[in-house]
């Protein structure tokens, strides 16, 4: 038996090519832009299914999720582990740029994520606890760029990923951290 999404192609050449038959007999005026826009009208009717908006939902989840984890890891939790972040340390101004770069970037991705939770009927359950974890950590880029975040903040931006990680665990999912590059980071933030 064909797959949902190799009958939805099935159907949409059918409809297609019985259009393309069909249509120029039936045009009064003979012109070939209305078979066009009909066959156009026909291919583009074609809904997508609840299983296919679901399994791509998970996978977004998945995906911002585990970019959020590995910039979180990488840039704002190894420093702060390090002691990169504190006064007089070497290398603290690079790691204060890439640490405000890396909060707003996770912030974003994990509210990303928070979206496409709510596109799954089985992740949209856990949506309420991550909505109020994940803006616990929205004001951490500030922070971090001003020099002000304390060991609290960077601690509850492991707790935030973790509890990410966790819901996704729970949920069959699996989130790694995945680090992103420089670029990335700067383009996120800016679009």
């Amino acid at each position: 038996m064909p797959t949902n999404a190799r009958f939805r192609t099935m159907l949409a050449a059918g409809t297609l090519a019985a259009s393309l038959l069909v249509l120029p007999a039936c045009s009064s005026s003979g012109s070939t832009k209305n078979s066009v826009n009909a066959v156009g009208a026909a291919v583009n009717a074609t809904p997508t299914s609840s299983a296919d908006r679901v399994k791509f939902a998970k996978t977004k989840f998945v995906a911002n999720a585990s970019l959020a984890a590995g910039a979180a890891y990488q840039w704002l939790y190894k420093p702060f582990k390090a002691g990169t972040f504190k006064s007089g340390a070497k290398g603290r101004t690079v790691a204060l740029v890439k640490g405000g770069l890396a909060g707003a970037f996770t912030y974003n991705r994990l509210k990303a994520a928070l979206n496409d939770a709510k596109g799954d009927p089985t992740l949209s359950k856990a949506t309420d606890a991550l909505s109020s974890s994940i803006e616990s950590i929205k004001n951490l880029p500030s922070k971090i760029k001003g020099g002000s975040a304390t060991d609290a903040d960077f601690n509850q931006v492991q707790s935030v990923v973790d509890g990410v990680k966790k819901t996704a665990s729970q949920n069959g999912l699996s989130v790694t951290d995945q680090v992103p590059s420089a670029s990335q980071l700067t383009q996120m933030v800016t679009s």
